[in-house]
């Protein structure tokens, strides 16, 4: 087979090592372990504690994580996409200073932003890269320091959130394996149920917005949960009936860790068994950008050269979408 798709050979991950437990919560806002996790599957999420460190030190860490394992040398690497909502910094590109700091010297790198689904997204510009035959090793990296932006006296926020980096490598492959089909969505309508007000062009930092906080993501939970369980739903179901595929061809759900009960109705609506679905929120929470590629290193064991995995993310702006990949080793 001479067509050139685009696979996943290689999975990196790097958390913090402070755990933020719902029982410390408690301690801080109103309030309560079983009331967590009940509504959202988590029980503890990793923050990234130490000063002067942002998203590109989690995100260089699993990168270098990924080039360990596979054994590569950096220096071959031909692209580095950043997928992250909290860059280190406005203007100067988060990835670009990754691949220098990683050795990625013949690399040209960018950031991707699309909230939660920046990963999801970055898989489908990775996979549309090397299968342009110009590039034969593509890094995709997702990494997010939630805890830069989240208000600690907010507790429909500051209990969902955490810090954590994940990274892939796509190169290209003739078996037929790798991404398969993609379906990914947007609406502008969700852009103003998951923000944050100030630091932009519209309303830039001053000491006003500072004091008045507006400089913490707002969520307005319900909405969102609603859509997010209609959106990653859809589009998974969506993208099996295009392929053709049955719930028994189907053997992984690696779905956005960012709600237990957001994840059960998408796996629901796939007609898969709890055994085929990929969960660790309850160690991580919603990483956002890392998730993804957080799931792929926890159970990287378990997945098996020809597997079908069905990707899904749902993120604020809104955005949202499924990949269908075959795993590749």
């Amino acid at each position: 087979m001479n067509t050139i798709t685009a696979a996943i050979t290689a999975v990196g991950a790097y958390v913090p090592e402070f755990v933020l437990s719902n029982q410390v919560l408690e301690t801080m806002v109103d309030t309560n372990d079983e009331w967590i996790t009940t509504r959202t599957g988590i029980k503890e999420r990793r923050l990234l504690k130490e000063k002067g460190k942002g998203t590109s030190y989690m995100a260089i860490k699993a990168a270098q994580d990924l080039i360990a394992k596979a054994k590569i040398n950096p220096e071959d690497i031909d692209l580095v996409i950043m997928a992250t909502a909290t860059p280190d910094m406005p203007v100067a590109s988060t990835g670009v200073y990754v691949a220098s700091q990683i050795g990625a010297v013949n690399a040209f790198a960018f950031d991707l932003q699309a909230a939660c689904s920046s990963f999801l997204y970055g898989m489908s510009n990775a996979a549309a890269y090397i299968q342009s035959g110009r590039y034969k090793k593509v890094l995709l990296i997702g990494a997010d320091k939630m805890s830069s932006i989240i208000d600690y006296t907010d507790r429909a926020t500051c209990i969902i959130f955490g810090d954590g980096a994940g990274a892939v490598l796509f190169e290209p492959n003739y078996e037929g394996l790798g991404l398969q089909d993609e379906y990914l969505r947007s609406d502008g309508i969700g852009r103003e149920y998951l923000k944050i007000d100030a630091g932009g062009s519209i309303l830039p930092p001053s000491a006003e917005t500072v004091a008045n906080g507006q400089h913490f993501v707002f969520q307005d939970g319900k909405t969102v949960f609603k859509y997010a369980v209609s959106g990653m739903a859809d589009v998974s179901e969506k993208i099996m009936e295009r392929n053709n595929l049955t719930k028994d061809d189907v053997n992984w759900l690696v779905a956005h860790q960012a709600n237990r009960r957001i994840i059960d109705a998408t796996a629901s609506r796939m007609g898969l068994d709890e055994s085929k679905v990929l969960i660790n929120i309850q160690k991580y929470g919603n990483t956002t950008s890392a998730t993804l590629p957080l799931l792929l290193s926890d159970f990287e064991n378990q997945l098996k050269k020809g597997d079908n995995l069905i990707f899904a993310a749902f993120g604020g702006g809104f955005t949202w979408g499924s990949i269908y990949l075959k795993w590749a080793y």
